[in-house]
Parts: C-alpha cells; structure tokens; sequence
C-alpha cells in the first residue's frame, strides 16, 4: 500500500548495499522506522529532504508492519540551523529527546507540530537556544500527558504553600510533607523552590511555544531547571545518556 505523510527524520543508520534504516516523526503514523535507498548527496527533490532539520513530505510503501521510503520532497529546510555549532547541537537535542519520547507507530500530531514550531524558532533565534529546549521539553511532557504536578503537593494532595519540588515524587510538595520525608542520598532529588521553579514551568505550560520565542530566562535558573527536568525524565520516562546532551552548554 502506497501512503504518505509529512515528517522529519529522526535518524539514520546505515546498512549494507548503499541502503538505510530510517526513524521518521510523521505528522499522519507517529514515529515509524522505514528503510531507504535515497541518498543525502545530490540535487534531488528526495535527496534534498533527507538532510538532517527537514521538514517534508514522504512518499513511503507500507507492507504489513514495515515501510520503504520511496520519494520524498521538501517543504522547508531549516538550514540555517548548521550554520551554528551551539544551534545545531540544541537542535540535535531535541530531535533525540523527541525519539525517545515519541512512541512506535503512535499518531501524535500536537507534538509534531510542536516540533515543527521549535525549528521554527530555533532557526532564527540567536542567542539562550536553552530556554526554548526547556520551553518545548516541558510543553512535549505535557502533550504526551507526562507532566509534573504543579498544583497539589503530590505526597498529601493539599494546595497548601509548596516549599520544593520532588523528583521522586513527579511534582510539588508542601512544607509539612518536606519536614517529615526521609533525608536525600548522593543525589538531589528534591529542589527548593527558591528560584520560582513552579512559576516557569506553568508560564511554558500554559503558553504557545510560538508566543516564547524571545523569551530568555536567567542562567541560574536555567541550570535547575535543566538539572530537575533531566532528573525527572531519567526517573519517570526511562529517557536517560542521549548522545548530544554533553554537548549542550548555557546561551
């Protein structure tokens, strides 16, 4: 059966024979795993839309349970995203962080347009690439109903003031539940909320990524944020050790 669908690539991987297997996010069947023969190298219309931080239209085979790219074409390519080592390496992060998020032949279409909105951005922003990948790692747990509890202490369930943020926990817990927990490890699970933690979260939240595009926050806020929700995905979601997260560094 001949189907086809607008997506981006998540990854390739070489196989024998000049052939490839290919992890695309598609707008119509969710994150799908086809094979390939079309080359990024050439002037094609199919080759064009192979690059890496394409958005375009696939032209696939579909055979019971397996696919075959056949044809492609590019709607837009964000080229400019290469042009910037710190963009690209941002970029590159999501793109993982998306794959690992995504689920195998699972229709998400908000959190494909989603992504499509964040290249967008990416593409020509400047400068703090930081606060949009957490703007759209928080705005991506919620679609995927994966979020934290920002609004009631998650050990007792009261709206009481909240004094710090548990790992462990997934979400907000209020001062009498904090003074009566067991004392942390090695690792920091719990994080005072002293940085107006709680605030942010529900600004990206409750707002369209499109709307956040010139907005930076704070570098010191930036860290805890980036600590706590790297910690809460390792935990709750299993999505832990992506290759390009080394490489991320504060602009």
């Amino acid at each position: 059966m001949y189907i086809d669908t607008e997506g981006v690539i998540l990854k390739q991987v070489k196989m024998v024979n000049g052939r490839k297997m290919v992890l695309l996010f598609s707008n119509k069947y969710g994150k799908i795993s086809a094979g390939t023969s079309i080359s990024e190298k050439g002037r094609s219309k199919s080759a064009l839309a192979m690059h890496p931080f394409t958005h375009g239209k696939y032209e696939l085979y579909k055979n019971r349970d397996s696919y075959n790219i056949n044809g492609a074409e590019v709607i837009k390519s964000y080229y400019k995203i290469g042009e910037d080592v710190d963009k690209y390496m941002a970029c590159s992060y999501i793109l993982e962080f998306t794959e690992k998020l995504a689920l195998e032949n699972l229709r998400a279409p908000e959190l494909f347009r989603l992504l499509i909105d964040f290249l967008d951005i990416m593409e020509k922003r400047q400068k703090k690439y930081s606060t949009i990948v957490l703007a759209y790692q928080v705005k991506a747990l919620q679609i995927m109903g994966t979020m934290p509890e920002l609004d009631v202490c998650v050990e007792c369930g009261c709206k009481e003031i909240f004094t710090s943020f548990s790992i462990k926990g997934g979400g907000v817990i209020c001062e009498k539940c904090r003074k009566i927990m067991e004392p942390e490890g090695n690792e920091k699970l719990i994080y005072d909320l002293n940085f107006d933690i709680v605030d942010v979260l529900k600004y990206f939240s409750k707002n369209p990524l499109k709307s956040l595009e010139n907005l930076a926050i704070d570098d010191g806020l930036t860290l805890t944020l980036q600590n706590g929700l790297k910690k809460y995905v390792s935990l709750h979601l299993d999505i832990k050790n992506l290759k390009s997260e080394g490489f991320l560094i504060e602009y």
